[in-house]
């Protein structure tokens, strides 16, 4: 899994590309966003456009995620999910935990 961070406006913009499951692209995405998290970095918006599945695992990394940034005052938003993503996240009740945005610059705009 190819996995791109850039910072805009204090926003960490984390892109994988591919498969977001168990084995190594979760566990790459794991390793980003807790040295992120450790770095002291809490503002987080994930571009899943190019995503094209998630499994469980990756629901559970999401809300873990989510509610790390949370506890630290900060926050885990998402940007362009495919429709696989959101209705996965339908499907086991937690899309509504999350900020779902189709605009970079409103996404981005929203954390402040």
């Amino acid at each position: 899994m190819d996995i791109e961070v850039r910072t805009q406006s204090l926003v960490k913009i984390i892109k994988p590309r591919g498969r977001l499951i168990l084995g190594e692209p979760l566990d790459s995405m794991t390793a980003i966003l807790s040295d992120l998290l450790n770095a002291g970095e809490t503002r987080f918006l994930l571009d899943l456009v190019e995503v094209s599945m998630i499994d469980s695992s990756a629901i559970g990394f999401l809300v873990r995620y989510f509610t790390s940034a949370k506890q630290r005052g900060g926050c885990l938003k998402l940007l362009n999910p495919s429709k696989f993503v959101v209705q996965t996240l339908k499907l086991v009740r937690v899309l509504n935990l999350f900020e779902v945005f189709e605009d970079l610059q409103t996404a981005v705009s929203s954390f402040n």
